[in-house]
């Protein structure tokens, strides 16, 4: 299980953009793109049988995921997780939790 998954709201905690908060939109590998963070201008050709208009367009670059940290909506702060191994019923499930308040990641 993923520590940080899509739909996560995630701080970034170095880089060009530290300081910024967003949502992340895709998970690939080891890096996530997260929503208005790593801003940068492409060049695009326009195609029109797939009904792509050409310029110049802004969008999001993946950076590593260990440059991100979860938000904490409690203490809105960067936060580390960890994962418990939570047993009802004679089933096992892990859990995504705060290190900080002990609290679930909702």
């Amino acid at each position: 299980m993923n520590k940080i998954i899509k739909g996560d709201q995630v701080v970034v905690i170095s880089g060009k953009d530290k300081g910024k908060k967003g949502q992340v939109l895709k998970v690939i590998g080891d890096k996530v793109i997260v929503d208005g963070v790593s801003l940068v201008k492409r060049h695009q050709k326009p195609n029109p049988l797939r009904g792509v208009e050409g310029g110049v367009i802004v969008k999001s670059m993946p950076i590593h995921i260990a440059k991100v940290a979860l938000l904490n909506k409690e203490t809105q702060k960067a936060d580390r997780v960890t994962i418990k191994i939570v047993e009802t019923g004679g089933q096992v499930k892990r859990v995504r939790v705060f290190k900080s308040t002990g609290s679930d990641v909702a």
